[in-house]
């Protein structure tokens, strides 16, 4: 597969809850150019809870320190249909076109990268039941021994590929451009964002990086550390030297779905969110945590990928999400009816390919 330069789109993300105290808001400024805003009602509610919440003379009103907005990443601002998730991808590319691994590869790690394979190449129509935690312990091992430091680069690499599926595109470059138009929105208006993902923590921060997201505001799967000259000591009985360094080893500490989600969101963050965006199952206890939210207003939102023109859309599996999402009472961001472009301009669906 041909790699390029990877050029983000990068837009000012500073995701920092100093940036906004007026309660007037930020001065007047055309945030939802990407936006079919006229028609779409998801982004009438959520300015208008927006203006609700910053206004000091509203009952609703949320102090800027209480401002938390958590969004889930792959299918929510970041692609995820080429034809599967990034992380999946990139254990299929470890396992098999990595010259530093593919001949390491133990039997399960290789197991479940045929099975990622069979998927993108429609042997299989649909993963395994249970096939996230497979996937998850089988990417724990195949990364098992990496600093985090190369481990980030490795990503970073692999995010330079064009998109299978996408012409002018490369993973990297992969975001929803109308969802990264709320984030500024948000953030200026005094709003703290936070991603909280199912995928690989690292994952997440290589690929969120360049949109101006801080590593300290990404929640994602984790698998155990250790200093690189720890050996098998415990860790409250070893001291790290000056000269050592943090090493990916493959004990899975969790992997961060549904309720996890919460979990990690109370833990690592400590307030009940008043905003969370989504897309999937994965996402729905996340949102149901904040609307359990008994001290403030809050508001929900699943995006559902139901342009087949601009992305690769499920059109029945879709059609579910949106149930399911309506009777929940979510929000429901449609790609096909609210955004103007989802990629942007430059960037074509094509048919998958595969090399082998």
């Amino acid at each position: 597969m041909k790699t390029r330069n990877l050029i983000f789109y990068v837009i000012p993300l500073l995701f920092s809850v100093t940036s906004c105290g007026n309660s007037e808001g930020p001065a007047k400024k055309a945030y939802f150019t990407l936006w079919n805003e006229n028609v779409s009602t998801s982004l009438t509610t959520l300015k208008n809870f927006v203006n609700d919440v910053t206004d000091e003379k509203s009952k609703n009103f949320i102090p800027v320190e209480d401002r938390i907005a958590t969004f889930d990443m792959d299918g929510t601002f970041v692609g995820e249909l080429y034809p599967t998730y990034f992380e999946y991808n990139l254990l299929e590319y470890r396992v098999f076109d990595d010259p530093s691994y593919k001949d390491k590869a133990p039997a399960s790690v290789k197991e479940a990268a045929q099975t990622i394979r069979d998927y993108a190449r429609g042997v299989i129509t649909e993963f395994p039941k249970g096939f996230d935690m497979t996937h998850a312990n089988a990417a724990a091992e195949a990364y098992s021994g990496m600093s985090v430091k190369d481990f980030d680069k490795f990503v970073k690499d692999y995010a330079k590929k064009d998109a299978n599926g996408f012409k002018n595109m490369t993973y990297g470059e992969s975001f929803y451009k109308p969802m990264l138009e709320v984030f500024d929105y948000l953030k200026d208006y005094g709003f703290t964002s936070y991603v909280v993902s199912g995928s690989d923590r690292y994952i997440c921060r290589a690929l969120t990086e360049s949109i101006g997201i801080e590593p300290n505001h990404v929640i994602g799967m984790d698998v155990e550390l250790k200093s690189s000259k720890q050996g098998d000591a415990d860790g409250v009985d070893y001291t790290m030297g000056s000269d050592e360094y943090l090493v990916r080893t493959n004990k899975l500490i969790i992997k961060n779905l549904k309720t996890n989600k919460v979990k990690q969101i109370s833990q690592e963050i400590g307030k009940v969110p008043v905003l969370s965006f989504g897309n999937s199952s994965g996402d729905s206890a996340m949102h149901n945590y904040c609307k359990s939210n008994d001290k403030y207003r809050s508001e929900v939102f699943m995006l559902i990928a139901d342009d087949e023109v601009r992305d690769h859309a499920n059109l029945v599996e879709t059609a579910k999400r949106k149930a399911a999402w309506e009777e929940a009472k979510y929000n429901i961001i449609s790609m096909k009816d609210d955004f103007k472009t989802i990629y942007g301009d430059g960037v074509e669906k094509t048919d998958f390919h595969f090399d082998d």
